[in-house]
């Protein structure tokens, strides 16, 4: 497995970096099986220390969690304990063994574009109707089922999640509704 450990303007030494392998290994084992790679982040906001840890799994899913505290070795212990309760809660999805994957997840290039709002109240009637795009980003866009993209939404902590549906090929979304239930968006399923 490969660790990228890094600091944000913090200098995170041997002795940390040999604890983050080890901790972090022994619970990606034990409920991951095969890991492919993580990062983890350190940074410090005013007086707390910040650890983001961001894991792939072989299957294709991606497992996030990130943890505070005012000493660096206990925000890391934060957030190696989310990791850890998030893969316990999805071991059983995530040790599918009635499914076996022939191959790894497909991961296709898709253009992704954030749109500006105008917020200002100046403006009633804008002098063009084209948006202001302000990013432009190609992104992955991974060929899952509806449980695995429901899965991945939930593990990555995204509201949203654009996947492609792998029974039939054509893009799909998963939501977070504001009652807290799931949403799928199904273009092919619209007439």
């Amino acid at each position: 497995m490969r660790y990228q450990i890094s600091g944000k303007q913090i200098d995170v030494g041997d002795a940390l970096q040999s604890h983050v392998k080890t901790e972090l290994g022994g619970t990606l084992e034990k409920y991951a099986g095969r890991p492919t790679d993580a990062m983890v982040i350190f940074s410090r906001s005013a007086h707390e220390y910040l650890c983001e840890a961001t894991v792939h799994l072989s299957t294709g899913l991606t497992a996030a969690a990130k943890g505070h505290a005012t000493e660096v070795y206990a925000a890391f212990e934060s957030c190696r304990e989310k990791m850890d309760k998030q893969l316990r809660r999805y071991k059983r999805r995530l040790k599918d063994h009635h499914r076996e994957r022939p191959e790894p997840v497909e991961f296709g290039s898709e253009p992704m574009y954030v749109l500006a709002a105008d917020d200002s109240t100046e403006a009633l009637e804008p002098d063009s109707l084209q948006p202001i795009i302000v990013a432009e980003m190609e992104t992955k866009v991974q060929t899952l089922s509806v449980g695995e993209a429901v899965m991945q939404m939930e593990l990555s902590g995204v509201p949203m999640l654009v996947f492609r549906n792998e029974k039939h090929g054509g893009v799909n979304v998963v939501h977070r509704r504001d009652d807290g239930n799931v949403g799928w968006i199904d273009p092919r399923n619209i007439k």
